[in-house]
């Protein structure tokens, strides 16, 4: 049984996390440009991993965990309590949250408004601010057993989370490494805008240094699996890996009753 991530995860792996495992070579250390909800990285099979992601909230939160252990979900579960499941109160969290600069409580307050928040989107606007509303949820659940299998998984792995862009990631990478990728997908249909994340556009642009990237740490004996929509763009873009093909269950559009197949792919590069 795979272990399940505690965020919620708009374009999560944990549904499809057997097709991206099947596809992971195994080597000493695991790489993770984008870290996202980590469902890669706690199923992962390796001695030592380096997770990061241009989120630095998540970062702290995926730190504090991994530091403090029982402490720190303690002080998580704190924020979940009927008082604090109000719109009112999502509100002023909300608003501590971005006014505050300590990572201890903007790691905890990020896990707060992930499962509080509408359809626990984590979204930023272009100052930097937490800008979802409130989610309506009767009960929140608070992800004590996958706090803990998370905890469990950074103890029994070398492990360094590290706030940096995708690039950097890139320059680091040694020979004993398997890198899998998670960027913000490529849009499906010329009208969407590409996607928003931690209050920086990943653009097209983007989207082709990261391809480049992945094609010459292959060419350098590093494997790199990358996962997108199948699209044109994706397409052209990963013309030199190995494509496979897939639909995955999953929203596509602001309409929460929108429910539909949504074309994806894994570009291995091995």
């Amino acid at each position: 049984m795979q272990k399940k991530p505690f965020l919620k995860w708009a374009g999560g792996k944990y549904r499809i996390i057997d097709k991206i495992l099947s596809e992971l070579p195994a080597r000493p250390r695991f790489v993770e440009p984008f870290a996202g909800s980590c469902a890669v990285y706690l199923n992962a099979k390796a001695e030592s991993a380096l997770v990061c992601d241009i989120n630095a909230d998540l970062i702290y939160l995926y730190q504090h965990i991994q530091h403090e252990g029982e402490e720190f979900i303690l002080y998580c579960k704190s924020f979940f309590t009927p008082y604090n499941n109000t719109k009112d109160r999502y509100l002023e969290l909300r608003e501590e949250f971005n006014n505050s600069h300590a990572p201890h409580k903007r790691g905890a307050l990020l896990l707060y408004l992930n499962r509080h928040s509408f359809n626990g989107l984590i979204r930023y606007n272009s100052k930097g601010g937490f800008n979802v509303p409130f989610g309506k949820y009767k009960a929140p659940y608070f992800p004590l057993k996958e706090l803990y299998d998370f905890y469990a998984k950074t103890q029994q792995t070398v492990t360094v989370f590290e706030c940096c862009d995708f690039r950097a990631v890139f320059s680091r990478l040694e020979k004993n490494d398997v890198v899998y990728c998670d960027p913000p997908y490529v849009p499906l249909s010329e009208t969407a805008s590409f996607t928003t994340y931690a209050g920086n556009e990943f653009s097209i642009k983007d989207q082709q240094d990261l391809a480049a990237l992945s094609e010459a740490a292959y060419r350098r004996g590093i494997p790199v699996i990358l996962s997108n929509h199948d699209t044109d763009i994706t397409r052209n873009l990963y013309a030199a890996a190995e494509v496979k093909l897939f639909n995955v269950q999953r929203f596509i559009s602001c309409n929460g009753d929108n429910r539909t197949a949504a074309p994806e792919l894994l570009a291995v590069y091995r």
